[in-house]
């Protein structure tokens, strides 16, 4: 392992703050922690670019119009020459195009990481900047498998699992906190975090609530998140006569004190590469109801640190939050092994197997420049006469 410090220019164009951005924000901190150097390439006055000044991070704003954007490439060229990174690390999908191309002409390797576990396009623009990555960070094997089922070398695939900030300590929202969104006091809650988007399936969440209510009547939920089919599910929570029982709070800044106050933490996903919330209700010692979408079983051991139902079986899901609801024995003994669990997935963890990424493919470009310098300075050689 290399004992000189690394120069990393991470790059998040995303709006908004969610998992993937937090991702990023946790390993560039924990790399300047150690020494290294961590620029922060995110848009002006979005929460990563914020947080991570406040982090005291240097920041490069990068605000592309599109993927393709050749000023936010051109300053990202700018900004790698400048800080001489020796590797870009491109957080989010959107990210990848722009990285690709302000690596142009630098021999500056880039790291792509891939947090979920769709299918890849198969057009020409997404083959050729997955072509441009050097290793590609996958968060789950279920991730893995996806990205080589769509044609990416298998070679260039590394798991690295997301991590979680297991020091922090979080103090569960008040009652006064909870009363405000609507919550009953005193009843059962359940909390899922999530945007209100389709691979989240809320409204199998929905469905899983109206059924675990059959079984707990005072039972209680928050949905924290928004997203484009909050009218929808707002319908479905109407339709099923839910709307004294299901409470939709929106984003919040205070999610994770709204999960450490649950009674269980669902996640109702029917496609996920990882489900990264589930590392911090691991890290809060809280139960666990989630579906077995992509990854998650690979954070979640069924019977061990939370209960898994099938994907799209609302049954399934409100069953198991309603045994964790009335079996307290059974929700102390997966919330005591969650907290060990969660110590697997550490920031510092993931900052290990990330730097060993980093490590082997600038390695890979450093041999790549030598051989090209050796090519040159042969064919440069005067031809002598025989």
């Amino acid at each position: 392992m290399r004992a000189v410090t690394l120069r990393v220019l991470h790059i998040d164009t995303e709006h908004g703050w969610r998992g993937g951005e937090r991702q990023a924000l946790w390993l560039a901190a924990e790399l300047a922690r150690r020494g290294h150097r961590s620029v922060v390439a995110a848009r002006a006055r979005e929460p990563l670019a914020l947080r991570s000044a406040e982090a005291g991070l240097d920041v490069v704003p990068c605000s592309p119009l599109g993927e393709l954007d050749p000023r936010a490439a051109l300053q990202l060229h700018a900004a790698i020459r400048r800080e001489r990174i020796e590797v870009v690390h491109a957080h989010t999908a959107h990210a990848v195009a722009v990285g690709a191309l302000a690596t142009i002409g630098t021999g500056t390797p880039m790291v792509v990481a891939r947090r979920v576990d769709f299918p890849l396009r198969t057009n020409a623009g997404t083959r050729w900047k997955y072509g441009r990555a050097a290793a590609i960070v996958a968060v789950s094997n279920a991730v893995r498998r996806v990205l080589v089922d769509g044609g990416i070398n298998p070679s260039l695939v590394t798991v690295v699992p997301d991590g979680v900030d297991v020091h922090r300590a979080v103090a569960p929202a008040p009652e006064a906190t909870l009363a405000d969104l609507g919550v009953q006091r005193g009843a059962p809650l359940v909390v899922q975090v999530a945007q209100l988007v389709g691979h989240k399936d809320p409204i199998n969440f929905v469905r899983a609530i109206a059924h675990a209510r059959r079984l707990v009547p005072a039972l209680q939920a928050l949905l924290v998140g928004d997203g484009a089919l909050r009218g929808e599910v707002e319908r479905e929570i109407h339709t099923l006569m839910l709307d004294g029982a299901i409470h939709l709070a929106g984003y919040r800044t205070d999610a994770d004190a709204l999960l450490a106050a649950a009674d269980v933490v669902a996640l109702s996903s029917r496609e996920e590469g990882m489900g990264s919330v589930l590392l911090d209700a691991l890290a809060f010692g809280r139960p666990i109801a989630a579906t077995r979408a992509g990854g998650i079983p690979e954070v979640i051991v069924d019977g061990e640190c939370g209960l898994l139902a099938d994907v799209r079986d609302p049954e399934g899901l409100g069953s198991s939050i309603a045994r964790l609801v009335t079996d307290q024995q059974l929700a102390a003994r997966l919330a005591s092994r969650a907290r060990a669990r969660a110590a697997e997935f550490s920031v510092e963890r993931m900052a290990d197997r990330t730097i060993e990424v980093y490590e082997r493919v600038i390695e890979g470009a450093a041999v790549v420049s030598r051989t090209r310098r050796a090519s040159a300075s042969i064919s440069d050689s005067p031809t002598r006469a025989p």
